[in-house]
């Protein structure tokens, strides 16, 4: 059973917000009576991928909650500090933080240019480290503040370092700050935890780049990590931090074993997500 923390006017800021994961994660807590800032760059809609930062920040307006709109390419450090700035101003304060924007290239070393390991590099550690750093103070005044990233427990099992090393480097990296950032700010009271699908999600980065409509219909929704990260900030700080969750162990916590509803294709065979045995 879940215990209800009301999320109301809390003030939660996700990276990457636009479409996906963070939009739903967006959706779901704005249901709730949240703030959510909408930190993304996409201010013109890609048709590939879908979605911009004002079109975010009106469904969680029509979804029961409050949204920012703030354009933000989180590898600059000028922009993110703006980016909190405007958070700040607008809502008084962060409770939440999502690391949840990520670039991905799986492409062994030989194929892996110079620009796409700097890529992943500026946005999955940089653009995380340079996002939660600046949150931190606000973080320090919440009454029960989160750190949540996107990124895989770390399993160093060689299968899933060769092959796309500079990505799992990356991924790896997030982890391993989210478990940092658990030891280094309990004090404080701010929780880190980073969580995991058990398998993949249907998103644009599945359709398009990993194995277009066949994998997606072999997927799960956005909506289970939407409702994993709910479980989680109902969590005291105190008592939920330091984990590299997997989402359905989160679901299992709680006595949620029929996990159904979310499959794309409903009784289809769900295929694994990278770094899960």
């Amino acid at each position: 059973m879940i215990i209800t923390m009301s999320l109301k006017n809390k003030t939660v800021l996700i990276t990457g917000a636009s479409r996906g994961i963070g939009k739903a994660i967006a959706l779901r807590l704005a249901g709730e009576g949240a703030n959510i800032v909408i930190a993304a760059k996409s201010v013109e809609e890609n048709p590939k991928l879908g979605g911009t930062i004002f079109s975010a920040a009106s469904e969680v307006e029509e979804a029961g909650g409050h949204g920012l709109a703030v354009q933000c390419d989180i590898r600059f450090e000028d922009q993110v500090q703006n980016m909190v700035q405007k958070a700040v101003e607008r809502f008084g304060g962060i409770d939440i933080v999502v690391n949840n924007a990520s670039a991905i290239s799986l492409t062994p070393t030989e194929q892996t240019e110079a620009k796409r390991f700097d890529l992943m590099h500026d946005i999955n550690v940089r653009g995380t480290f340079l996002v939660t750093k600046a949150s931190i103070p606000y973080l320090k005044k919440s009454s029960n503040a989160h750190i949540l990233t996107l990124s895989p427990p770390l399993n160093l099992h060689p299968k899933w370092l060769k092959g796309h090393i500079a990505y799992t480097l990356a991924k790896y990296s997030m982890s391993m700050m989210a478990l940092g950032w658990a030891a280094e700010l309990k004090q404080y009271n701010i929780a880190s935890n980073a969580l995991w699908p058990r398998t993949t999600i249907d998103t644009a980065a599945v359709r398009n780049l990993l194995g277009g409509e066949a994998l997606a219909k072999m997927s799960r929704t956005p909506q289970i990590l939407a409702d994993a990260a709910f479980i989680i900030f109902n969590k005291p700080a105190a008592q939920c931090n330091g984990n590299c969750f997997i989402d359905e162990e989160v679901f299992a916590s709680e006595g949620i074993t029929d996990l159904e509803k979310y499959s794309v294709v409903p009784g289809a065979q769900l295929y694994k997500d990278l770094f899960v045995d």
